[in-house]
């Protein structure tokens, strides 16, 4: 079963704060008090062997290289819409901010063939789709019932409630981390030329 082969992969892996790899490499935050998960990123090496960029998978988008004010560089506009995910325990959860319109004008749904969430305006202003990655992970289908939103602020949420395979398997890997020692910053052992 895929929830089982993704469990073991997890288990498997080296879990240390630097991580590095041949293929496709992973890094998590977690807040140790807490037990959140802050950030999860992934990357690959390209074709030609080099560090890919990041692509965040959960957590806030990297702020954008800051230029200075007599730059004449483009940038992107600050009152774009801004999508993340920030998981709580029980749901994964998306934010979509800087969406100015009232709530009857939004309408969030799954579409199991495609399987993803779609997002969109009656006004046509807004269309989003994305994937749930942790369900195609481990190859669960996606359930309409556990999809819902509310709107606040300029602030799209839409959480999608964690199916109890999901719950057992970041329960297992919570364990796991439990194991870890943590590291302060500047505590990294660094080879010597």
């Amino acid at each position: 079963m895929a929830v089982q082969s993704w469990a073991e992969l997890l288990r498997s892996s080296k879990k240390t704060a630097l991580i590095h790899d041949d293929g496709k490499e992973m890094a998590e935050e977690y807040d140790f008090k807490t037990d959140d998960l802050i950030v999860r990123k992934w990357r690959t090496k390209s074709t030609l062997g080099s560090q890919g960029q990041w692509q965040i998978e959960v957590g806030e988008p990297l702020a954008a290289n800051i230029a200075s004010l007599d730059s004449e560089m483009i940038k992107e506009n600050c009152s774009n819409p801004v999508f993340m995910r920030k998981d709580t325990k029980s749901c994964f959860q998306w934010r979509i901010r800087n969406l100015p319109y009232p709530k009857e004008v939004f309408s969030v749904s799954v579409e199991p063939s495609g399987r993803c969430c779609i997002v969109k305006t009656s006004n046509k202003k807004y269309y989003k789709k994305f994937s749930v990655p942790d369900l195609d992970r481990i190859q669960l289908p996606l359930d309409c019932s556990a999809l819902s939103f509310t709107y606040a602020n300029d602030t799209l949420i839409i959480s999608y409630k964690k199916p109890k395979e999901i719950l057992t398997l970041e329960h297992e890997l919570l364990r796991e981390l439990k194991k870890l020692k943590g590291t302060s910053e500047g505590d990294v052992d660094c080879k010597t030329q």
